[in-house]
This record gives C-alpha cells, structure tokens and sequence, in this order.
C-alpha cells in the first residue's frame, strides 16, 4: 500500500489544511447539512453525520460552530437543496483528474470547473473517462507523533475492525477500508482514542503520472489551484505524482 500514500506527507498536509481552513470549514458545513437532510440531527442515529463530524474534528473545527450548523441545518433542512455532482477529466500531459462537487447552482459549478480545466491546460472528459483509473477507499492517516499506540496494535485493532490494508509510512500510519467498513474502522479507532489527521472515503490512483515540464507543472498547479478555490468543489483526486 506504500504507493498510496504519495499526498500522506504530514508536514505538507497540516501547512495545506492550514493555508484552507475557511474553504474546508465551508465544504463541511454543506456536508453536515446534507446529512443532516437525509439523516436527521441526532449523530447516535446518523452515521453519515458521524463520518462529517469525524472529519470536521479532524480538520479541528471547533465543537460549537459543529453544533450550529447541525442546528442550522435540522431547522432549515427543506432550504437545502444541494446536488452532488462530479466531473472527469485530464489535466496536462494527460494527469487523471476527479472534482467532486455539491452544489446549489450546477450551471454556474460546471461552468466553473471547466473554465479551471482550460486555463490550466486541460478539458473535462465524459463521465467514466477517468475514473477506472482510481479505487475508491476509506482512508484514515494517523500522526505518528500524535499516537502513543505500538504500531502492532494498532494494525490489529484496524484489521479486527474491519480494514482491509494498513501502512506505516515515515511520519504516519495509513488504515484503508472499503467504502462500506470505513464507518465501522473509524468509530473503533476513535472509541480508543487514536487521534486522526484525516478520515474520509477517498478516491485512491491506480497509477501514477510524472510531470516534467515547468509549464506543465504550472499549469497543473494552476488549474488545481482554481478549483480549490472553488466554494462548490468538495474534493479533488488526480494522479499526479508531485
């Protein structure tokens, strides 16, 4: 599994988390509340809203701004009428590229991403151009330095769990479950107390592509900045290999 781990890095992904913080709290309130819509309010019954507290935690969200937007949301649930939509396409060189969006407008989302694949040398391909390409898995990445578990155990605890594969990598321990067992690994890890950089249902290359080229390498940052600064993009998957 040690080839999933290329964005794992710890150092990069807390200066990355921490450059986005006002952009990953929005795309959690929008999450909470579409649990909250198909779920209801209450987390003990929810586990979809279990999963976005989880990651809301992780992303260090502070409790209360949490409990406002489940309350937001359970008060106005019928104003939410956000649609899920995804996009496939090829970056420079051909890089596979996934945008998952969840949006309340999806004309003026599609033409947002698809400007983001133009300037930055790339176009948006038909549903299922790229996404065989990828494995979709529960992922959840632990700080070494954070958790005072031997790694044995801790490997234990994830496979009697549920998960399917766990990595120790440099500075971090990576459990990797199907999409199905991911909520049942979480919730077991978390009930021991192991502290979770990130836990989410990810979409995980296949393979990997290398860029070379500056203005390849320019335009790729170029067009995946653009879409994180999207408000309606909640999550992008390439196989670059940075």
């Amino acid at each position: 599994m040690s080839g999933h781990s290329k964005f794992a890095n710890i150092k990069h992904k807390k200066e990355r988390n921490d450059a986005a913080k006002g952009k990953i709290f929005t795309v959690i309130g929008r999450e909470i509340a579409v649990a909250v819509k198909e779920g209801g309010p209450d987390p003990a019954n929810n586990s979809k809203l279990r999963d976005v507290i989880a990651k809301a935690k992780a992303n260090n969200m502070p409790n209360d701004t949490i409990d406002r937007g489940i309350k937001k949301a359970a008060g106005d649930a019928n104003s939410v009428n956000y649609e899920v939509l995804t996009y496939e396409g090829y970056g420079p060189n051909g890089v596979a590229i996934i945008v998952d969006t969840l949006t309340d407008n999806k004309n003026r989302t599609a033409a947002n991403v698809r400007s983001a694949f133009t300037k930055g040398g790339g176009n948006v391909g038909s549903q299922g151009s790229v996404s065989y390409l990828f494995d979709k898995k529960g992922q959840i990445i632990i700080d070494k330095e954070e958790c005072d578990m031997d790694p044995d155990e801790l490997m234990m605890l994830a496979l009697d769990a549920g998960a399917e594969d766990f990595a120790e990598e440099e500075d971090s321990y990576q459990v990797y479950t199907a999409p199905d067992d991911f909520s049942a690994v979480r919730e077991a890890l978390e009930k021991e107390g192991i502290p979770m950089l990130e836990a989410e249902v990810t979409m995980i290359p296949q393979t990997w592509t290398e860029l070379t080229d500056e203005e390849a390498i320019k335009k790729m940052n170029r067009l995946l900045d653009l879409l994180d600064g999207d408000d309606d993009v909640q999550a992008v998957y390439h196989n670059w290999d940075e």
